[in-house]
């Protein structure tokens, strides 16, 4: 399992280096951040951090920028033969119902072409 957690960190890692240098073709990619759900921590610091509002699930990249129809993007990073928990389906799920893309990535560059396919959509008009 730690295998996985690092591997998943690392490409986490590779892909926004490739986000900081492909900024100058996709600005809005400042915009991405990366939602740090993950992690062994102890009972007191879970129960401070649920108390403030840290949820089971939540994917682990947002683009909150509207292309396509959608009000944005959320990708779960995914590595080896992982697979989607149900809390962490259970929250694409209701992304999607609520007018997010969403997508659940294995590697880097899976998830910078899922990137670039959103970014390509035309931009949403939200008013």
């Amino acid at each position: 399992m730690a295998y996985n957690k690092t591997s998943e960190e690392s490409e986490q890692i590779a892909l926004f280096r490739w986000a900081e240098f492909a900024m100058n073709q996709y600005p809005e990619l400042k915009l991405m951040y990366h939602i740090p759900n993950e992690g062994k921590r102890s009972k007191i610091t879970g129960a401070r951090l649920k108390a403030a509002g840290l949820k089971s699930g939540v994917p682990d990249i947002c683009l909150p920028t509207a292309h396509g129809g959608y009000i944005g993007l959320y990708i779960e990073m995914k590595a080896g033969k992982n697979k989607l928990t149900d809390n962490q389906e259970k929250w694409l799920n209701d992304l999607t119902r609520e007018e997010n893309f969403t997508a659940v990535c294995y590697g880097w560059e899976q998830a910078k072409e899922v990137i670039e396919k959103y970014l390509s959509m035309e931009r949403t008009l939200i008013f």
